[in-house]
């Protein structure tokens, strides 16, 4: 005689659909089929949001399990347990009794398990003469086997769900960092930018992100606020570069070309050391860098002092330091200055003293005869902290002086051509201060 299993609930429990397509499922299950309990649990408790089991229903399957004596769940065994509500009551700890009912309920909508109910509701098994179990009425643990590889894909979408949730998080939560205070900067700094508009952007942006959302919506609202990032940073970068020409030009220090236009740079430094006393004087006479001025030349000023570099300018104007350090690179070949030596004086006076120094050096060209080993003279004084620009371009700036005064007191005949000579024809734009304070000084 067969005897009929039961398959739907006892009492005033109702059946439903869902039930009936988990017990489908439970019956395709192989004999061969083998899985760790333990490990389709945790694929089940990584899974348990998109199941819709909670966390006191994970506690009675955890309990359910331990009634299983073997540590797998195979096709060819008993899956059916059969404990009463106080022992699970005991090993769910102390879980009150109207609440493990619930959740019992939520293990099956769910389809975890099965129900097999006996004809008056209660859990035992019947066994045959041989102590096997002929038939049980309890919990059925199949649908954990036969539903083992569904739950470990879940679980790995879970993981890379959760992984891609908390890196969007991330993103927003630097990104809003990096904005307000980026922002806070250029208003502090007085940075010239509409800094309201970018404020205004960055509350409407925040002002939809809401207290819970997925991580499709937190995906857009950080998109939007890594552009405000880009907008802000590339305001502030743009104003740092202008306000900081060694910083462009870093550029044009790193891709000095090692083309060797001077064969012999230790004679070249040899000759730098006979030109000295000759060409450098001045520079003697200040040896004391701390009595100079610590401020930064005016750009004007170098320009007004040594006017043969503005020819090797693109277009023919200086109107940055940028600019100056680029005719300084154009110029420097046809001076005979090594890479190198152009290099050590970039590093140890920094580009923009260095441009200055070559424009200087190309002023009085006719009168020095190795600009290279003059270059590498000063650069060496430049290591040992005993060089300063100012009286280079001071000198300078007082033999052009003196040259318009004697222009002015002797009048040629004919008027120069503008771009000639370079002597008469180009202003010297400095401050009547800062002619009488170099007079005084014996600059």
């Amino acid at each position: 005689m067969r005897t009929h299993i039961a398959t739907t609930p006892f009492g005033r429990r109702p059946m439903t659909l869902g039930q009936i397509s988990t017990q489908a499922s439970a019956k395709h299950v192989g004999q061969d089929a083998k899985v760790s309990k333990w490990q389709v649990f945790r694929d089940i408790r990584e899974a348990k949001e998109a199941l819709g089991a909670t966390d006191r229903a994970l506690a009675i399957l955890n309990a359910l399990l331990t009634f299983h004596r073997e540590e797998e769940l195979t096709g060819d065994g008993t899956l059916i347990v059969f404990p009463s509500n106080e022992q699970l009551v005991r090993r769910a700890n102390g879980m009150p009794p109207s609440t493990l009912r619930r959740h019992i309920a939520v293990l099956v909508e769910t389809g975890l398990v099965i129900r097999r109910d006996s004809p008056n509701g209660k859990r035992f098994a019947r066994k045959g003469q041989g102590g096997e179990i002929e038939q049980a009425y309890g919990f059925d643990l199949s649908p954990i086997l036969a539903r083992a590889e569904e739950f470990r894909q879940l679980a790995d979408a879970v993981q890379v769900e959760r992984k891609a949730f908390r890196l969007v998080k991330e993103r927003l939560t630097i990104c809003r960092r990096d904005v307000v205070k980026m922002i806070a900067a250029g208003v502090n700094e007085s940075v010239p930018a509409n800094w309201g508009g970018f404020q205004g952007r960055y509350d409407a942006i925040v002002g939809r992100l809401p207290r819970t959302a997925p991580r499709q919506v937190l995906e857009g609202i950080a998109g939007e606020l890594e552009d405000l990032w880009v907008d802000v940073h590339q305001t502030l970068e743009s104003f740092v570069e202008s306000q900081n020409p060694d910083a462009n030009e870093s550029h044009f220090e790193r891709h000095i070309q090692n083309s060797n236009t001077d064969s012999n740079p230790t004679g070249e430094t040899r000759q730098g050391f006979r030109e000295k006393h000759e060409a450098g004087g001045t520079a003697e006479r200040f040896a004391n860098v701390r009595d100079l001025p610590k401020r930064e030349l005016p750009l004007g000023m170098v320009l007004s002092a040594c006017p043969e570099i503005v020819p090797y300018a693109g277009g023919g104007q200086i109107r940055t330091w940028r600019d100056l350090a680029a005719a300084a690179d154009r110029a420097r070949p046809s001076m005979g200055v090594s890479p190198t030596a152009w290099q050590e004086a970039s590093e140890a006076m920094g580009s923009q003293t260095a441009a200055i120094v070559l424009a200087a050096i190309l002023q009085r060209a006719d009168h020095i005869r190795s600009s290279g080993g003059y270059l590498r003279d000063l650069t060496e004084r430049a290591r040992a902290q005993k060089f300063s620009v100012w009286p280079m371009i001071t000198a300078l700036l007082n033999g052009r002086m003196d040259a318009l005064e004697k222009a002015a007191k002797n009048p040629p005949a004919a008027e120069p051509q503008p771009g000639k000579g370079g002597e008469a024809s180009d202003a010297l734009p400095i401050s009547n201060a800062l002619r009488d304070s170099m007079k005084k000084k014996g600059w």
